[in-house]
This record gives structure tokens, C-alpha cells and sequence, in this order.
């Protein structure tokens, strides 16, 4: 799997926060790809221009210790970047930060983290032989099967497009994604989007931009290894179409 320059310094950057023991949990597509490697996926997935984690902590910190402590982390690290916050979190809403080139200024890529969030199940992965701490496989594919459940699918079609990386190496597990779903708090929508516009679907897809020049599947192709997948979470009357 190829892994772009800009990919390798944020999971340097990734190293650097876990190497600290600042309490964040990686989520996302910079996880996926070390999950998908680790199962032994090796072809070419959608590159990303940011890191996403939970800050887990019990006393919610100010948007000064946030930036203090990520920005302490790099610099033990060696990394020559400054944090900037360009969004503080509340309800609902995640902290936003920069990242930049010292010497120009320039936003590198952006890190968007949710707090006071209860701490996920998670695993110590090791990509490009820098190791941090991100989401377990099951409570990645929980997320984002949650995330196509609902009417959101149009605007989650990443979730759509990992979910085929996904089936390629991991098996479905229906009752440890619905206990995993239980156990943070969330539950399974009706699909009915997923399901019934189709169309409305390919549209989102044809414009979600594959960066890198990463071979974009065709939208049939990946819509129908989805739906296979996740059989066994779908409404009854839907798995009957696979049985037949």
C-alpha cells in the first residue's frame, strides 16, 4: 500500500502524541490503513489530508492545555511544527486544529478530535514502524455501519467506500457489532437511504474526490460488495434478497 509523504509525517505526528501519553485514541482513515495492512490488505486506498481521534479524559481540558500539550508532544519528537486551534469543541462539535510548517506558515493538514467522549475499545497499531494507539477493527466497522444506517449515507459516502476495503479482509460479525454499537451508545438506523436511493448515492460518489491518483472503483462495484457485507444487519425483508 502506498503511503504519501504527507501521510507519513501525520503518523509521525501520531507517534509522537501517543509516545507522550496524551490521552487520544486515533480514529479514521489513517487508522484504517493500518488496520487494512495489518490484515494483510496491500492495494492502494483513498489517501487523507487529516487525522481524527477522542481525547479521553474525565476533566475536559481548556483549548490551552490542548494546544500546550500537542505542541509539547512534537517538539520532544523532534517535529517542527506548530498547533493552532481553529475550533474549540462543545456539543456535538469536535476541537480543530492546524498543523504548520514552522519556517513558512503553511497548513500542512488539519486534526480534528472529539472530547470527553468514553474511551472506545482500542489496539496499538504500527504503520511505517511508528507505533500509536487507535480504535479496534470492530468499533470502526460498528461506526461506520451506523453512519450508512442513516439518512447522513449522501454525506458519509467515505464510510461507504472503507466499508468496501473493509469486507475485502475482515468477516461480519453481526452480534459483536450490535454489543460494540451498545456499548457506546448507538443503534441501527432503517438503511433507508443506503437502500432505496441508489441513485441519489452514485451522485455522492461520482463527486468524492479520490486524491493521489488512487484507481477509483466503479460505484456498482463497491455499492454491491457493501451491501453483501452487511447482510446481516439490514431489514429482515432485505436479507431475503441474498437467500434467494
Amino acid at each position: 500500500m502506498n503511503i504519501t509523504a504527507e501521510e507519513k509525517l501525520m503518523y509521525e505526528v501520531m507517534r509522537a502524541i501517543y509516545d507522550s501519553g496524551i490521552p487520544i485514541s486515533f480514529k479514521g482513515s489513517m487508522v484504517l490503513k493500518a488496520c487494512l495492512v495489518e490484515a494483510g490488505y496491500s492495494e492502494d486506498t483513498r489517501h487523507t489530508v487529516d487525522i481524527d481521534g477522542n481525547w479521553n479524559t474525565d476533566s475536559p481540558p481548556s483549548a490551552e492545555q490542548m494546544v500546550e500539550s500537542l505542541q509539547s508532544a512534537l517538539q520532544k519528537a523532534g517535529i517542527d511544527l506548530n498547533v493552532s486551534i481553529y475550533r474549540m469543541y462543545g456539543e456535538g462539535r469536535s476541537a480543530g486544529f492546524e498543523l504548520q510548517e514552522s519556517a513558512t506558515g503553511e497548513i500542512l493538514f488539519t486534526m480534528d478530535i472529539d472530547v470527553n467522549r468514553s474511551e472506545p475499545p482500542t489496539k496499538i497499531y504500527e504503520m511505517e514502524g511508528l507505533r500509536f494507539c487507535g480504535v479496534a477493527p470492530s468499533q470502526m466497522i460498528a461506526d461506520k455501519v451506523s453512519a450508512i444506517s442513516t439518512d447522513k449515507v449522501f454525506r458519509r459516502i467515505k464510510d461507504v467506500v472503507d466499508l468496501y476495503y473493509i469486507s475485502k479482509v475482515f468477516d461480519f460479525d453481526r452480534e459483536v457489532i450490535i454489543q460494540t454499537l451498545k456499548d457506546s451508545g448507538k443503534d441501527l438506523d432503517t438503511f433507508n437511504g443506503f437502500l432505496h436511493r441508489s441513485e441519489d448515492l452514485r451522485h455522492s460518489y461520482e463527486k468524492f474526490r479520490f486524491a493521489g491518483g488512487v484507481n477509483k472503483p466503479p460505484f456498482e462495484e463497491i455499492y454491491c460488495a457493501v451491501k453483501s457485507y452487511i447482510k446481516a444487519v439490514l431489514p429482515r425483508e432485505k436479507r431475503r434478497d441474498f437467500e434467494r
